[in-house]
């Protein structure tokens, strides 16, 4: 998982870019970018993010996804709102 402050990472997301503000959920008010978490590899696919250890013996599956959320503070009420979206 890399973290980007404020505007850079709004491109850092498996779907649509990040918007730079957003609707608080808490009071109406306007929440701008505080930060965006976004998993990433050097790999080339998604489904090679992470290690398929699988099978009838231990189990071990992973599901094929990766997930980028955008979090944001509102200038009102200092609430935090966040967006998410996956691979």
């Amino acid at each position: 998982m890399k973290t980007y402050l404020g505007k850079k990472g709004l491109k850092k997301t498996w779907q649509e870019d990040f918007p730079k503000s957003i609707k608080c959920h808490k009071c109406g008010g306007n929440c701008r970018i505080m930060f965006v978490a976004f998993e990433d590899s050097e790999k080339e696919y998604v489904c090679d993010l992470h290690e398929n250890t699988g099978g009838k013996k231990n189990g071990k599956f992973w599901f094929h996804d990766a997930i980028s959320v955008a979090v944001y503070a509102c200038e009102d009420c200092l609430g935090v709102s966040a967006l998410a979206n996956q691979a």
